[in-house]
């Protein structure tokens, strides 16, 4: 899966501070008046390390599984803690590449989160780096 860095300005430039949040039922209807929150700050609310957070946009879908798809944007956290499990931004023989963070024989590896294909484990080898951890996904939908 290659990813591309996105320069900070696009998503730091936070117009949309201080927005009111709705809440909106996935499942019955709500009653009217429980939907309003307090106000939200999208960006704040997916950074939690700001002077450590970086943005990633992804093409591919080894991570379809978990809710990444092909042309969204990651907020990628290199303050995050890396645990098994977490989806992970690292660096194998020079690539960078989105996938969760495994371990197996004693061993760790990047395994793809996608059952529709079949895509190949990574093991790390002592040049690679987990380069930080997935802590955010900013999509944009294209309605026709």
């Amino acid at each position: 899966m290659p990813l591309h860095p996105i320069e900070a300005p696009i998503l730091a430039d936070r117009h949309i501070i201080g927005m009111p949040a709705m809440r909106v039922s996935a499942g019955f209807p709500s009653p009217a008046g429980d939907d309003l929150e307090d106000e939200i700050d999208p960006i704040a609310w997916v950074v939690r390390h700001p002077e450590s957070t970086f943005w990633w946009r992804v093409e591919g879908d080894c991570l379809w599984d978990v809710g990444i798809r092909d042309g969204d944007i990651i907020a990628v956290d290199r303050a995050g803690k890396r645990r098994l499990g977490r989806a992970v931004l690292a660096v194998v023989e020079g690539a960078v590449t989105a996938k969760i963070l495994r371990k197996r024989d004693g061993r760790f590896y990047l395994a793809p989160a996608n059952s529709r294909e079949s895509y190949p484990d990574i093991e790390l080898t002592e040049d690679s780096e987990i380069w930080g951890v997935i802590a955010g996904v900013v999509r944009r939908y294209d309605l026709a």
